[in-house]
């Protein structure tokens, strides 16, 4: 439930009376919602487009002269291991440098322009920067691992990567609420012992361990709104924004939590896990198939012992396209599991007053379109629009 994750604003607000307005939008909120929907669109097609056009050009032209230019360096001739890392750092570093208008107005212009966004320039590029050196260092880490694998496991690389692929995903699910986010965040432990009562209840019965209730720091970026159920084990936490804190009753936040345990209820993790190591399996093994036909255009069948560095930018390109592809599928099964979860919060809280008030409010403060077209919903939206969520409830209490 992206929507409603993240830090909760404001922490003494318990009863209705602290909700405020939860109407529903404007028709001046609702057009402004619409037009930030649509620009936010674009900019993500735009991105996408960008992503994809730069990578084949890496891929299909650049990369080969690259490679030849950094063997004439003695030490990248000899090791190949420092020349893949240098070759990713000049493919991202490049890939930063052309998309970084497009980052600046879609991260920073526009979320000013709609009143969304708090942040200095200063703290915007910083933050950006940030996300950019800790995508380079991850990338270095999962690609040298990847090229690896290839040498040594040969023809079967794609199963042993898609393997790989799950145990980072869970180590990753590990480390990023005590690791990863206070890099971008300040997150403290929540002293509310009335709300950490109530999610207490609502977790009983259900096999649900948590390690704790936590704030975190949104107000000073953003005047958006967000919740999590954020890691794995022993780090499972629930993090809530303070912006959210400062403006949701706790029914509210109660109904909302009632949705995260859903997805625990109902084994959407693992389900998402498992359905993960197939879309990887999958990916990898278009990736060797079409490496095999590129290597063996270059000049004779595919070595895999030494496949050559300047076939990184086409495994970036293909795993980038394939991703596209997929994400349709993927977030079919995401909405599926998301109403799963609605109906659940629903029936197990009975505040259905609450949560109609409660994606009212996210829909105002995040300026959600609460019914965008049926094609954007198709291809990118995750989550059913608010609109559809709104309905779902107004349908369980007219049955109850």
């Amino acid at each position: 439930m992206d929507e409603l994750t993240g830090p909760l604003p404001g922490e003494g607000l318990v009863g209705a009376e602290a909700a405020g307005d939860t109407g529903e939008l404007s028709p001046d909120e609702l057009a402004e919602a619409k037009r930030y929907g649509r620009r936010g669109l674009a900019c993500d097609l735009a991105d996408r487009a960008l992503d994809v056009a730069y990578l084949a050009v890496m891929a299909l032209w650049a990369a080969p002269h690259i490679d030849a230019w950094l063997q004439t360096r003695p030490a990248l001739a000899e090791w190949w291991t420092l020349r893949l890392a240098v070759m990713l750092l000049v493919v991202v570093g490049l890939h930063v440098a052309v998309s970084f208008p497009l980052s600046f107005y879609a991260g920073h212009v526009l979320e000013h322009r709609f009143g969304l966004s708090r942040q200095t320039f200063r703290a915007w590029f910083w933050r950006y920067a940030k996300r950019n050196l800790l995508a380079v260092a991850f990338g270095l880490v999962m690609f040298i691992g990847l090229f690896w694998l290839i040498r040594l496991v040969g023809p079967w690389w794609w199963l042993a990567a898609a393997g790989a692929f799950f145990l980072v995903s869970v180590v990753l699910g590990q480390l990023a609420p005590v690791l990863i986010m206070p890099l971008f965040h300040k997150i403290e432990r929540l002293d509310r012992p009335d709300l950490a009562k109530r999610l207490g209840e609502l977790a009983d019965g259900t096999g649900l361990s948590i390690e704790g209730v936590y704030r975190m720091d949104l107000s000073e970026e953003t005047a958006k709104a967000n919740a999590m159920l954020a890691g794995l084990g022993r780090t499972r936490r629930v993090l809530l924004g303070d912006t959210l804190l400062a403006q949701f009753s706790l029914d509210e936040l109660a109904v909302i939590f009632a949705h995260e345990i859903g997805h625990h209820v109902f084994g959407h993790l693992t389900k998402l896990i498992l359905a993960g190591i197939v879309y990887s399996a999958a990916g990898f093994w278009i990736c060797d198939r079409l490496l095999i036909a590129w290597v063996g255009a270059a000049g004779g069948p595919i070595d895999y012992a030494r496949l050559p560095v300047f076939c990184l930018p086409l495994v970036m390109l293909v795993l980038t396209v394939f991703t596209n592809l997929v994400e349709p599928a993927q977030n079919a099964i995401s909405r599926r599991f998301e109403r799963q979860c609605d109906q659940y919060a629903l029936e197990r809280t009975g505040l259905g007053d609450a949560y109609v008030s409660a994606f009212r409010k996210l829909a105002r403060l995040n300026k959600d379109d609460p019914d965008p077209h049926w094609l954007e919903v198709l291809l990118f939206h995750s989550h059913p629009p608010i609109a559809q969520r709104l309905a779902l409830a107004r349908g369980v209490k007219d049955t109850a």
